[in-house]
């Protein structure tokens, strides 16, 4: 079912985001032009959790939405990060100003294979200690805030966290500590 890309063009191009336009084949031999893909670095986000079973929740600005949204940690991924699991150690650690003695993959996501090339991967934090204050990117003002498991189950239920790879990964999260059951 594998589209053959007959050419592509940039029609915009940034740090993070780059926007191309591809003339395809289908395998029946349908031409499609044009067809728009976003290009994004891929994310990374955790669900952290600290030494003493509290999860570590952001509150920030989301301009897109022009909504201050509740979210988990979590970023792109560097070309300097050595893997995905460094990267969400950097952007824990960024965010928050908490380390973790584990960080455990919870597997990969995408928010539209339709438009966009990027994934983001989940993680699973645990063992979160404060080890430094926040070392926030010069755009952001971020605001962490501390609940227990069935505080954010019940954020998730009053459907107050709209982003939704990040509900995505809290439910990769809490089967895998046992708090989901299929």
């Amino acid at each position: 079912m594998k589209w053959e890309i007959l050419s592509s063009e940039y029609l915009f191009r940034d740090l993070w985001f780059k926007v191309r336009k591809d003339v395809c084949r289908t395998p029946q031999g349908k031409i499609v032009d044009p067809y728009y893909v976003y290009e994004f670095p891929d994310w990374v986000t955790a669900v952290p959790v600290t030494e003493d079973g509290k999860i570590i929740m952001v509150h920030q600005y989301r301009h897109a939405i022009g909504e201050t949204c509740i979210e988990f940690p979590g970023g792109c991924v560097d070309d300097t990060d050595a893997s995905f699991e460094e990267a969400v150690k950097r952007e824990l650690l960024e965010e928050t100003g908490y380390s973790f003695s584990s960080v455990k993959s919870l597997g990969t996501t995408s928010a539209n294979p339709s438009t966009n090339n990027n994934l983001m991967h989940m993680f699973l934090a645990t063992g979160g200690k404060k080890v430094s204050e926040q070392m926030l990117d010069h755009n952001e003002e971020i605001e962490t805030e501390l609940f227990t498991i069935d505080e954010v189950k019940q954020l998730v239920k009053d459907n107050k966290i709209i982003q939704s790879m990040h509900v995505t990964c809290f439910l990769y999260a809490m089967q895998e500590l046992g708090e989901l059951k299929f």
